[in-house]
């Protein structure tokens, strides 16, 4: 496949490990951007990423079979990979198992798709992190995980505005913009899954009520 080739206009997706692949936003959003090619460096100065983190999701996306290799090309002293999408768009089967109406809302939910996002860059930054670690060396590092009750908009917003408030207070006292000894420290609050399952073979499901209601954010839903 040359750099001019032309690309599929569709492809249908029916491998359970390429549709986890896309599944990522960024991911998805790499594989966009690729239907003309391009370089790492290309893709991560028109999304505002680290070349780096482009270069990782590139390689899940060739091992995919997603995105190929179409060429290189010399830029200063370095040898720049060009890749292409196989296709300019991507269609999920229905053979996998999933619902066409959950790939749907993944685009929709925005914030469960940055959730999905920020689950996986932590992913890889341990995997960094114990790849470029000393053997024996503890790098330091603490997870915190609790449940919170908040049944109703009110509960939820006012919830959200005190960690919020908190936050910035932590911010203010322990935050700058040093290099050196930066830590990244992430907040996460979603629903429990396991209350949204499915009920039971035989159980009369009530209808989900009609007023509009506010997410853990705060927006209309």
């Amino acid at each position: 496949m040359t750099p001019h080739e032309p690309i599929l206009e569709s492809v249908l997706i029916d491998s359970p490990e390429q549709a986890m692949v896309l599944l990522n936003p960024l991911r998805a959003e790499i594989a966009a951007r690729l239907s003309e090619p391009g370089s790492a460096a290309e893709v991560a100065r028109a999304i505002g990423e680290a070349p780096q983190r482009i270069n990782y999701h590139l390689k899940a996306l060739e091992k995919a079979g997603l995105v190929r290799r179409v060429g290189s090309r010399q830029v200063r002293n370095l040898v720049e990979v060009l890749y292409q999408s196989i296709a300019r768009t991507f269609v999920l089967s229905e053979r996998l198992g999933m619902k066409p109406e959950t790939a749907r809302k993944l685009k929709d939910q925005g914030s469960l798709a940055h959730l999905i996002g920020t689950a996986d860059r932590i992913k890889q930054d341990a995997l960094l992190l114990m790849e470029h670690s000393d053997e024996g060396e503890e790098v330091p590092s603490a997870t915190l995980q609790f449940q919170v009750e908040l049944a109703t908009p009110e509960r939820r917003q006012a919830f959200v505005e005190e960690y919020a408030r908190l936050v910035q207070e932590l911010t203010a006292k322990y935050g700058g913009d040093a290099a050196e000894g930066a830590y990244q420290v992430v907040v996460a609050v979603y629903p429990e899954a396991s209350g949204r399952a499915a009920a039971p073979e035989g159980a009369q499901e009530k209808p989900a009520p009609k007023k509009r209601r506010k997410r853990i954010d705060g927006t209309q839903a």
